[in-house]
């Protein structure tokens, strides 16, 4: 399966059902009073963690999500059914981002992960609901609520106790399937592994897991190649540690090499290397003598960083960097590093129908839409107070203005949703 860390989608609740406008209808009952059911909710748009998954694959052809929205209301108090929820499922370390701002929406980092990202609109309320002591036949129903929609990127980060870094063929490969049960593929590549593999180490009936963060190069903080793409995944490691060839099998200075990438790290965050660091001196096997190894100890050992030689193929050293890296976990916080969220869901708002306003054949000023739908199944113009709120609706909305605009005078027809009065200025 190919390994897919970043994704952008679009995602949408559902809509809210219409209430029902209705009456009671019955043999010996002619002016029944109002019957009309509410809508159905719509459904909520969940993401949740699973277990099982590694990589956000399963959204690599599919980029729309919409949950079901709810069913109308019906005559003889009848509600609508509520829309299904829709659940997507994704691995641990997902990172949800609002794509327009980048803010970071909610951090999956948990097993039991789980967040309603988009909740689905409600119902709206029947024509029942609106009957007063002076209108008993109302002949308006709630509309439901909009659905909320919006396009976001998933952004997979690998949740590790260990990251293994340094370039390209330096055998962090061979040690990780050495030290766990990790089997990645292993050969002379002259190119970079394009995945991070996770292996599980046991150790004193604890265990840790290590990954293997593809390889750096210079120019990664700026994107170079695939630098952003894996550096990211080094961002909830707790310990770093570097993998350096002292055998010089491609030609190059291990103590340059080091030096290389801890200046990427730099670039890209800071705090990557405020991070525990341990270097592992691979290929000791190999090696003609001892000299990058001691000029590596010479430059990084008085930065407190311990160089362990090694040998992955002949598993030289190795027991003793395990205890180090173990020694220092027992240090550390237990806790996955976890985002705080940048940006409140509840901000992000129901999606807005335009209101129309136009001239008819007739003459008449009319003004329509679905938000003035939404508005009139709310208010009681019967009252006071309700028809204050639709004055002061109508001219917030700008609608006073648009409706001069279009050279409107005193005693032109105006309809407004189902209204119709006589315009004063």
């Amino acid at each position: 399966m190919i390994f897919i860390d970043r994704v952008k989608i679009f995602v949408k609740s559902g809509r809210g059902g219409d209430g029902c406008v209705s009456f009671r209808r019955e043999k010996y009952i002619p002016n029944g009073g109002p019957d009309g059911g509410d809508g159905g909710d719509g459904g909520d748009l969940i993401f949740e963690v699973d277990s099982s998954m590694s990589t956000l694959y399963n959204f690599r052809n599919q980029k729309h999500y919409v949950a079901d929205s709810g069913q109308p209301g019906a005559g003889k108090n009848c509600h609508g059914k509520d829309g299904n929820d829709l659940i997507l499922k994704v691995p641990k370390g997902t990172i949800i981002r609002d794509f327009e701002s980048n803010k970071i929406i909610a951090d999956l980092a948990k097993e039991d992960s789980r967040i309603v990202l988009l909740s689905g609109g409600r119902g709206g309320q029947g024509n029942q609901h609106f009957a007063t002591a002076t209108m008993q036949a109302p002949k308006y129903a709630q509309p439901g609520q909009s659905s909320k929609e919006c396009w976001i990127t998933l952004e997979l980060k690998s949740i590790a106790d260990v990251g293994l870094v340094g370039f390209p063929n330096v055998g962090k490969s061979t040690f990780l399937s050495r030290v766990s049960n990790a089997r990645p593929k292993i050969a002379n590549y002259h190119f970079t592994t394009l995945t991070p593999n996770l292996g599980v180490v046991n150790l004193y009936h604890d265990s840790f897991v290590i990954a293997d963060i593809p390889g750096i190069i210079e120019g990664a903080a700026e994107g170079v190649g695939l630098g952003h793409e894996f550096l990211k995944h080094i961002e909830r490691t707790k310990v770093l540690l570097h993998v350096v060839d002292v055998a010089s099998t491609e030609g190059r200075n291990p103590a340059e090499d080091l030096e290389k990438i801890r200046l990427e790290l730099e670039k890209y965050s800071p705090e990557l290397l405020k991070k525990p660091q341990l270097i592992a001196a691979n290929k000791m096997d190999a090696a003609y003598d001892d000299a990058y190894l001691e000029e590596i100890k010479a430059i990084y050992e008085p930065l407190g960083i311990k160089v362990f030689p090694i040998s992955a193929v002949s598993g030289q050293g190795i027991e003793d960097l395990l205890r180090e890296i173990y020694n220092i976990l027992q240090t550390l916080p237990k806790e996955v590093t976890e985002y705080e969220s940048e940006i409140d869901i509840n901000s992000i708002k129901e999606e807005k129908e335009p209101i129309n306003i136009y001239i008819d054949e007739d003459g008449v000023f009319v003004v329509e839409g679905k938000q003035i739908d939404k508005m009139l199944g709310y208010t009681n113009l019967e009252t006071e107070k309700g028809f204050n709120f639709f004055q002061n609706y109508i001219e917030e909305e700008g609608i006073n203005e648009q409706l001069k605009n279009l050279g409107i005078q005193e005693g032109d027809v105006v309809r407004v949703g189902y209204l119709e009065f006589e315009y004063l200025e």
